[in-house]
């Protein structure tokens, strides 16, 4: 399967002590497998950072999520479980990793989820009626690579400036 990573630099190697903490499944390496959304990421993070939008292309290999490796998917749609996860993984409060997964595949929490998240976390609306008010929302997915076991399934195939 063809995932990509959208940066602003090119990725000579994974370090996965360079990924920052709060992230919607913790700290660790993402991609996604669409392109699009990983050119936004780059134009995005270029922005923000400098450099040039970069877009690096991996190859996984698929046993990866029948290996023994600790795996984690959540549907397509934004459910409850997904939610209370995404919360828990970015609540700054939280210094120590939230799970043991070495990969996690779901969809990534944009502006709409962080206003659920935020409305959820303020008493607004519980976990089922935020997770229901995105239900409708086409939500990009993300695979998440948390451990070395898990890089090993990953192979750069490509770089390209975007």
């Amino acid at each position: 399967m063809k995932l990509y990573h959208g940066t602003n630099t090119d990725i000579k190697t994974i370090d996965l002590a360079r990924g920052m903490r709060h992230k919607d499944f913790g700290k660790g390496f993402y991609l996604t497998p669409e392109k699009n959304t990983a050119i936004r990421m780059a134009r995005k993070r270029t922005k923000l950072f400098g450099g040039t939008a970069t877009l690096v292309t991996y190859e996984m290999d698929d046993s990866a999520l029948h290996s023994g490796l600790k795996v984690k998917v959540f549907p397509e749609k934004a459910c409850v479980e997904w939610l209370l996860f995404v919360d828990a993984n970015r609540d700054r409060k939280t210094i120590e990793p939230v799970h043991d997964y070495d990969i996690v595949i779901g969809p990534i929490a944009n502006d709409g989820v962080v206003l659920q998240l935020t409305n959820y976390r303020e008493g607004i609306y519980s976990p089922e009626e935020a997770s229901r008010l995105l239900q409708d929302k086409y939500l990009d997915q993300q695979y998440y690579f948390g451990t070395e076991r898990a890089l090993q399934f990953l192979v750069k195939t490509n770089v390209e400036f975007v």
